[in-house]
């Protein structure tokens, strides 16, 4: 074959670019345009997530302390054992 491994195989009409990874950057306007949209996207999205999941908070907590409240015994109902 004698091809080195990257020409093992040759493709026809297909355009390939790459760039040095010594040329990139790695956080490019992170502070600038990265964590303003990570607020907006924050905003959007919390009146449609937070309503469903405090709903299920309080439901799980009420439920928890009613279960251990009707495990517990009446102390009234064993006054007259002797």
């Amino acid at each position: 074959m004698g091809g080195h491994f990257g020409d093992l195989a040759r493709l026809r009409h297909v355009i390939t670019y790459s760039l040095s990874p010594f040329e990139q950057r790695a956080f490019p306007n992170y502070f600038s345009k990265g964590l303003p949209n990570v607020w907006r996207r924050f905003k959007g999205s919390v009146f449609k997530i937070a309503p469903p999941m405090i709903a299920a908070y309080l439901t799980y907590t009420w439920a928890n302390h009613d279960h251990e409240l009707s495990k517990r015994k009446n102390p009234a109902d064993y006054e007259n054992d002797a």
